[in-house]
C-alpha cells in the first residue's frame, strides 16, 4: 500500500512531497529546509531513495541536492534542465524504482519551464497519484513567463498541450499533486481547492475546457508581478544551492542596530502591524512574521543587503530565518529580541504612526485638504476598482518610488492591512507622516468613500 505526504510550505504557497512504500519512499520538490523532509521520513520509518525535481525553480530554493547527498538517494533533474551538478537526467517515460510494486514515471510537461517534467505514482503498473509541478494545478497552470520574455506565448501553448497530454493518459481518480498554486506567485491565475483529481480538472480547469487559442490569450492577459527575487533563484538552482545553515545568529544590541541603519542595511520588524505602529525602531520596516514574511522582504529589498531581524522571542527569529533561506536570504546580519525600549540606544524614544479604518479616512478627507491617499496593491487588483482620487504604487515599489507621493500625511490602503503596514513603514522610514489603513478594501465604499470602476464611472 502506498502513501502520499504533504509537506507545506505556506508562507511560498508551495507543497513537498514524500510518497513510497513499507521501506523506501521519493521526494518531489524539497523545500530548503530539508530536516523537516528527514522528520517525515524518519516518523514514517522509510528511506529516502530517490529526490525528484519537477524543474528547476523559480520561486524558492531547493533543498534536493542536499538532501540526495545526505541520504545517497538518486537525483532525478529533468535532462533538459542545464545544471552545474551531477544528477540523473529523467528524461519522458523514464521509470523509478521506489518500493516494491511501486514505481515513478516521468511524464514531459513543458510549459512552465521548457524542460518541466511531471512524475506519475504507479502502484502494480496502475497511476494513482501525478506530481504535476508547475504544470497542471488545481484549477489553473503554472504560468509560462518566468524563464525568457520572448519564448511565453510558445511555452504558454507548450503549457496548454502539456496538460491535455498528462490527463488523457490518466485516469480521472488519480490524484492531482502540484507543487505550486496555493498562493505561489508561480501560478498563472489564483488557484483554488486543497484536493483535486484529474477528473475535476477535466470539468473545470481552462486548460482542459478551452481551446489553445482561446486559453493562451487569457493565460496571458491573467499573468500577474513578477516577484524581484525570481530572477536569482534559477541561478542558484541551476549552479547548486549550498547547504542551509539555520544556526542562530548574532545578537546585537541597541547601539548596533543605530549603527547598521546608519550604514543603509535594514532592520526588519517582525513583530504584527499593531505593535508595531505603536512603537518601533526609527527607520526599521515592518513585516509581520504572519504575513506573507519571505516573499514581501525577498521582493523589496535590494538584494545581497544584509538585514537585522527584530522579534520578540528567539523562537520567532529562528522562525524568520527558516523562512528566509527559502528564498537565498540566508544568513542574517545579526538578531535581537525583546522590545522597541531594547532596541532604540538610551535617552532615544521609539517612533510610531496612527493606524485607521476606511470610515475615518472618509471623515478625514471630508476634513482635511491634506489627506494622500496611497493605493499599494497589485495592479490587477486595483484593476476592479478604486478610491477616487489615490495615487497608485504597489507595495513592492513603495521604496524606489517614494519621490512619486505627492506632499502630506499619507493613508495608505491595501486589501486588508498586512501590505499597507509595510508600506506605512517605508514611508514613516523616509521621514513621512503616514496614517496606515487596518481595514478591508470592502469597507471602502460602506464609509462612502467614491469608488471608480474599471469602466471609468464611479460608483458610490
Amino acid at each position: 500500500m502506498f502513501f502520499v505526504d504533504v509537506l507545506e510550505t505556506e508562507g511560498l504557497g508551495n507543497r513537498s512531497y514524500l510518497a513510497g512504500g513499507a521501506r523506501a519512499a521519493v521526494v518531489v520538490d524539497p523545500p530548503r529546509d530539508i530536516d523537516r523532509v528527514i522528520a517525515e521520513a524518519a516518523r514514517r520509518g522509510v528511506r529516502i531513495t530517490a529526490v525528484a525535481e519537477t524543474h528547476v525553480h523559480n520561486d524558492y530554493v531547493t533543498g534536493g541536492l542536499e538532501l540526495a547527498r545526505l541520504t545517497g538517494a538518486r537525483y532525478l533533474v529533468p535532462a533538459g534542465a542545464e545544471v552545474a551538478y551531477a544528477r540523473v537526467a529523467v528524461a519522458d517515460g523514464d521509470v523509478e524504482p521506489v518500493d516494491e510494486g511501486l514505481e515513478l514515471r516521468a511524464v514531459a510537461t513543458p510549459g512552465h519551464t521548457p524542460h518541466h517534467t511531471s512524475y506519475v505514482l504507479q502502484e502494480s503498473g496502475r497511476a494513482v497519484a501525478a506530481f504535476t509541478g508547475g504544470s497542471l494545478l488545481i484549477g489553473s497552470v503554472g504560468r509560462p513567463d518566468l524563464v525568457e520574455p520572448r519564448l511565453t506565448e510558445e511555452l504558454a501553448r507548450a503549457q496548454h498541450a502539456s496538460v491535455r497530454r498528462l490527463a488523457g493518459q490518466l485516469d480521472d481518480g488519480v490524484s492531482v499533486l502540484p507543487t505550486h498554486g496555493f498562493g505561489s506567485f508561480c501560478s498563472s491565475s489564483q488557484a483554488g481547492g486543497e484536493h483535486s483529481t484529474i477528473g475535476a480538472e477535466k470539468a473545470g480547469n481552462l486548460a482542459l475546457v478551452q481551446d489553445v487559442e482561446t486559453f493562451v490569450v487569457q493565460l496571458l492577459a491573467d499573468l500577474d508581478d513578477v516577484p524581484a527575487y525570481y530572477a536569482h533563484m534559477g541561478p542558484v538552482n541551476t549552479d547548486g544551492p549550498a547547504p542551509v545553515d539555520l544556526t542562530e545568529p548574532r545578537r546585537a544590541d541597541a547601539d548596533e542596530i543605530a549603527r547598521r541603519l546608519a550604514a543603509g542595511e535594514w532592520a526588519v520588524d517582525l513583530r504584527g502591524r499593531v505593535a508595531f505602529a505603536a512603537g518601533h525602531v526609527a527607520g526599521s520596516f515592518n513585516f509581520e512574521l504572519d504575513g506573507q514574511l519571505a516573499t514581501y522582504l525577498a521582493w523589496m529589498i535590494p538584494w545581497g543587503k544584509p538585514v537585522t531581524l527584530l522579534a520578540g522571542s528567539a523562537a520567532d527569529v529562528a522562525r524568520a530565518q527558516r523562512e528566509l533561506a527559502r528564498v537565498g536570504i540566508d544568513r542574517p546580519a545579526a538578531a535581537a529580541v525583546g522590545s522597541p525600549a531594547d532596541w532604540v540606544p538610551d535617552g532615544t524614544r521609539p517612533a510610531s504612526f496612527r493606524r485607521a479604518t476606511f470610515a475615518e479616512l472618509a471623515t478625514a478627507r471630508h476634513e482635511d485638504a491634506d489627506v494622500v491617499v496611497l493605493d499599494v496593491r497589485r495592479d490587477s487588483e486595483r484593476a476592479h476598482g478604486w478610491v477616487e482620487g489615490s495615487v497608485h504604487v504597489p507595495v513592492h515599489e513603495v521604496h524606489r518610488r517614494l519621490g512619486e507621493v505627492p506632499p502630506g500625511t499619507v493613508w495608505v490602503h491595501c486589501a486588508g492591512g498586512m501590505r499597507a503596514a509595510v508600506a506605512a513603514s517605508v514611508l514613516d522610514a523616509a521621514g513621512r507622516e503616514v496614517v496606515a489603513i487596518d481595514d478591508g478594501f470592502a469597507a471602502a465604499a460602506d464609509a462612502g468613500l467614491r469608488l471608480v470602476t474599471p469602466s471609468g464611472g464611479r460608483a458610490v
